[in-house]
């Protein structure tokens, strides 16, 4: 047992949680919660976004009681989000024990794998693998939610599990300019540079929130070129590209784009089906109807954080109402907490119709078997999104689009799919048609 207090403390209450509540309470909305902090009596708890009011309104006294039972009558307990307060450790494969551990759901394993975000998880583990021998500086971008952080904890945990003995350093970068400017005030900016310049692995998330901050980009500059030059790997997150940081100075730019730049994209239909299944899996949901969790993955397409907080809405519906999991608690739920996300019906023929007017080519042509590119494009995308905006079945499909088999159906889909991955142009002409057809 670790001789960290708060690693100490933290093991006894949640044995304490774990229980005094049902299994499948404890998976749903205790099991994700994290301690962070411990400042005298006052313990920090860090819960995911999509669960932290569900647990401050309904677990607070619990929390409470467990934790006054471990330490002490006084002790109280605040519940905040995520990178909230300082979350930095520095954790080794001999002394993981340690600090504040990474959290150990966020693996390579459960990374749910899709033409979205392929390249950026190949080069997450090939970094993970190959610690500053792989692509160095790696830099993940995209919108919040797809996966980023959950890719920079699975490369801490596997550098952590298998880096013979390689330090791995997680932090934000609200966190890392924090400790930057409490540095300055108190003149300990040796030790602060010691702390982030003698590690193996640099991870660092929301790169983007580094603008605009002068004295603080000109240090991170500096541990950048400092662990380059000793060979050790950095890998950094943001919401955009780097050549979209305008604010940054050139230099560090020019530095992130020296490596390997990998953008993640919203995940398609299939992906979505595939993550809500793995998190029912993994949380050990029990009786979930299947068509409740392909509504869910029809409906919520912005972003995982939203998708799997959806999941988690319409399961605690249904543990409260004592109603099992199906599709019609799904699209009540969905409908209520969610009205923004009600698609608007539509047909395949007016998908058909739309997808002709973009690509000035007639019904005819669409549904014919030409090979031909200027058509073969445009049907693939039509086929692609009948399956993904409408209830239609694989073989409705494809007797809708001149009695094409089911298999002519996922193929078009696939293809669409790989195409997208690849082709910027691609992704934003269906991009646009999809809203185009919802909105």
């Amino acid at each position: 047992m670790s001789d960290d207090p708060l690693s100490h403390a933290w093991t006894s209450i949640r044995a304490q949680l774990r229980r005094a509540v049902p299994e499948s309470t404890w998976h749903l909305w205790l099991e994700p919660v994290r301690a962070v902090a411990l400042h005298d009596t006052e313990l920090v708890l860090e819960a995911p976004d999509a669960i932290r009011s569900w647990v401050t309104s309904n677990f607070s006294r619990l929390l409470q009681a467990a934790t006054a039972a471990v330490l002490g009558s006084g002790a109280t307990v605040r519940v905040v989000a995520p990178g909230t307060v300082e979350r930095t450790a520095v954790v080794t494969a001999h002394d993981a024990g340690d600090g504040i551990s990474f959290n150990p759901r966020l693996t390579f394993d459960q990374f749910v794998i899709g033409d979205s975000n392929r390249l950026a998880h190949a080069a997450a583990l090939a970094v993970a693998e190959m610690p500053g021998l792989a692509y160095n500086p790696l830099f993940l971008c995209g919108p919040p939610g797809l996966g980023k952080t959950h890719l920079l904890h699975s490369i801490a945990n596997y550098v952590t599990a298998h880096g013979d003995g390689l330090s791995v350093l997680y932090t934000t970068v609200e966190t890392f300019t924090d400790r930057f400017v409490g540095a300055l005030h108190t003149g300990a900016i040796e030790a602060f540079k010691a702390t982030y310049r003698n590690v193996d692995v640099l991870l660092v998330d929301d790169i983007q929130f580094l603008q605009s901050r002068e004295r603080t980009e000109q240090e991170f500059f500096h541990t950048f070129n400092a662990l380059h030059t000793a060979g050790a790997q950095l890998v950094v997150t943001s919401d955009r590209l780097p050549r979209d940081l305008d604010a940054l100075e050139d230099r560090l730019r020019e530095r992130f784009e020296a490596g390997l730049v990998c953008d993640i994209r919203p995940p398609d239909g299939a992906t979505r089906l595939t993550i809500l299944r793995k998190r029912v899996q993994q949380d050990e949901i029990t009786a979930v109807d299947p068509e409740a969790l392909e509504l869910i993955a029809a409906r919520v397409d912005t972003n995982i954080r939203a998708l799997e907080g959806a999941l988690i809405r319409v399961v605690a519906f249904g543990s409260l109402t004592g109603r099992p999991v199906t599709h019609e608690l799904a699209e009540e739920v969905l409908d209520g907490l969610y009205p923004e996300l009600r698609p608007r019906s539509r047909t395949v023929r007016e998908i058909q119709d739309s997808i002709c007017a973009a690509f000035g080519i007639t019904l005819e042509q669409l549904l014919s078997t030409s090979r031909a590119g200027s058509v073969a494009w445009p049907r693939q995308v039509a086929i692609y999104l009948a399956r993904e905006l409408t209830d239609q079945s694989l073989p409705a499909i494809g007797r809708a689009f001149g009695n094409r088999n089911h298999t002519t159906v996922m193929h078009a889909c696939k293809r669409t799919a790989e195409r997208m991955s690849t082709d910027r142009e691609a992704y934003d002409t269906v991009r646009r048609l999809t809203q185009d057809l919802t909105g």
